[in-house]
């Protein structure tokens, strides 16, 4: 009877296995048919936003520089210059002009006499002047000259930089005096694409990319360029001697999109404001699969748990009456062997046995204190190292959040932009803070690679800088243009470190008449750099040197002691350290070494 009850178990506990199994497989691949389709549709809204937002700040730069034409003509010396000539006038005019360019941010500014050849321009100080240049064969003089206005993006004829030319008629068509032209380039306006995930490609009406946040897709074509298209382009100069080789981008069929190297993306696509340009932002599809990817592997753990759990409740009650037997059968057994040892035991043998169930009573709750205890500790060291991280970037955001609505009552958009943006960055900063530290738990090497020292700090300043402004107290760093070498750490890590160290430095001066801060770097030219910070506070208690890092040990009356326990064990995963050494100032140093990059 017994062998066939555990025979019949040992069935229902394969069959039970092999059906948690499959139905969580079921499961996996539904939920990662669900996922997929979730990151895709998400993906694909976040490239047309991304597309749209892009497209705006190009028709806002453009705007800007629309208008110069528009100003220059109404200026007198301007119709004098070129009724002249060279001389005086154009000279005055050159100087205006590269005032102007100067103040407008515009390359070059220039002034084209109705013969083609330029009077004037912004840059006639400079080797490539472009004064005396004939530039008659330029579509954009051509059609200024015909129509008013014309725009043309071409490379330039002298410098070989490209970029658009915005131009502009002086005079009626029957009496032209001459043509105003302002060269706008790309350049800083890509640098801002740069800054959102994925690539950004702005497109002529040929097809050509004339901007690109990937370098290597500029001045490609979409398409294959016609013989005629090519023999224009050729005609007009526009791109010199560049081939204009088919891009690698294949765009524009649903979902078959590819990239430069092949892998498959989402593309969006918007008029750009000039006639027949597009603005086309692709994205990645393999970032946003992998993330659902690990959602589906967490989700279908989760999953077969819960199966299992069922199925092993299925099985303990379907077992549950054997068991019951089977436990009724030992109990008898037992009591009757425990009778007959009391009945032979004497009144020393009680004493001892109720001694012994005392004892474990005792061991046991004990155990469960201990137990209880380790896992409190664990959750309050998590819990306050990411307040402790996160309470940072959340005062700057709320500063920088007052700053903007001041600026916007002040009629200063671009600086409340400035400020938004810099919240929009801190609040990315908060969610890597987060990722970080989940990642930390893990003890993995995750997030290492070269950085700037440089970078480091002025990521940092912008976390703590304005509470050392506020509290009066001075910081001695370095200045934005010193020259600071690389190290192998994780950005958001080591900022983290960083704050941590200067906040502490910040506590130590309260109270001092001159209270000051330090935070210098020490570079030898050897394997390893060195950041250090120091305060002229009252310096370390002796008491506590040699246990500092000890989490729970602080020397601050409302402190939790797990900063700088925090701050040593990710130096440790950087392959570097950190270390008490002399202050320069006379109170207390921190020492932050790290592995050359």
């Amino acid at each position: 009877m017994g062998s066939f009850s555990a025979k019949s178990i040992r069935v229902r506990v394969a069959l039970a296995a092999v059906l948690v199994v499959a139905l969580t497989l079921v499961v996996a691949l539904g939920l990662r048919a669900y996922a997929y389709g979730q990151a895709l549709d998400e993906l694909r809204r976040t490239v047309g936003r991304v597309a749209r937002q892009q497209e705006r700040l190009l028709s806002s730069e453009l705007q800007r520089f629309r208008l110069l034409p528009i100003v220059l003509g109404e200026y007198p010396d301007l119709r004098s210059a070129l009724v002249a000539g060279p001389g005086r006038a154009a000279d005055r005019m050159n100087e205006k002009l590269a005032l102007l360019a100067e103040r407008t941010g515009a390359p070059v500014i220039y002034v084209v006499n109705a013969q083609g050849r330029t009077i004037a321009a912004s840059n006639a100080r400079q080797p490539d002047s472009f004064v005396g240049r004939d530039f008659a064969f330029r579509p954009y003089f051509r059609g200024a000259m015909a129509n008013g206005t014309a725009e043309y993006f071409a490379l330039g004829n002298v410098s070989r930089r490209p970029g658009l030319f915005l131009a502009r008629r002086l005079g009626p068509v029957e009496a032209p005096v001459g043509v105003v032209v302002v060269k706008v380039e790309f350049g800083g306006l890509a640098r801002a694409w740069a800054t959102d995930v994925g690539q950004t490609l702005l497109v002529d009406g040929h097809g050509v990319v004339v901007v690109a946040t990937d370098p290597r897709a500029r001045f490609s074509t979409l398409r294959p360029l016609s013989p005629g298209e090519r023999a224009e382009i050729r005609e007009t100069r526009q791109f010199g001697s560049l081939p204009l080789p088919l891009s690698g981008y294949r765009l524009g069929r649903r979902g078959e999109d590819r990239d430069r190297v092949g892998d498959k993306v989402l593309s969006a696509a918007v008029p750009a404001p000039l006639p027949g340009w597009r603005l086309i932002h692709v994205a990645p599809v393999g970032t946003a699969l992998r993330e659902a990817d690990a959602w589906v592997r967490a989700a279908t753990v989760l999953v077969g748990v819960a199966l299992a759990l069922l199925a092993a409740g299925w099985l303990w009650r379907q077992t549950r009456a054997e068991r019951q037997l089977a436990a009724r059968a030992a109990l008898e057994e037992e009591v009757t062997r425990r009778t007959a040892e009391l009945r032979e035991a004497n009144g020393r043998l009680t004493v001892e046995i109720g001694e012994r169930i005392r004892a474990d009573q005792r061991f046991r709750a004990a155990r469960e204190e201990l137990a209880q205890a380790n896992r409190l500790g664990s959750l309050g060291s998590i819990t306050a190292g990411v307040a402790h991280e996160i309470n940072q970037p959340v005062a700057a955001i709320r500063t920088l959040a007052d700053n903007a609505r001041i600026f916007l009552e002040r009629a200063a958009p671009e600086r409340a932009g400035q400020n938004l943006a810099s919240i929009v960055e801190l609040t990315e900063r908060i969610g890597s803070i987060v990722q970080e530290m989940r990642r930390f738990a893990r003890r993995g090497t995750h997030g290492i690679g070269p950085v700037a020292i440089a970078e480091i700090i002025e990521g940092t300043m912008l976390l703590i800088g304005d509470r050392f402004r506020s509290a009066g107290v001075t910081l001695d760093r370095p200045m934005a243009g010193d020259a600071l070498p690389m190290v192998m750490a994780g950005r958001v890590r080591l900022e983290q470190v960083l704050v941590n160290l200067l906040q502490n430095a910040l506590d130590a001066v309260a109270g001092q008449v001159v209270p000051r801060v330090a935070l210098y770097v020490e570079d030898d030219g050897g394997d390893t750099v060195a950041i250090v910070v120091a305060d002229n506070g009252s310096g370390l208690d002796p008491a506590l040197a040699p246990v500092i890092f000890t989490p729970f040990v602080t020397g601050k009356p409302d402190g939790l002691g797990l900063g700088l326990g925090i701050a040593r064990d990710i130096m440790t995963e950087f392959g570097g350290m950190l270390e008490t050494v002399p202050s320069r100032l006379g109170g207390a140093a921190f020492r932050v070494t790290l592995r050359r990059a």
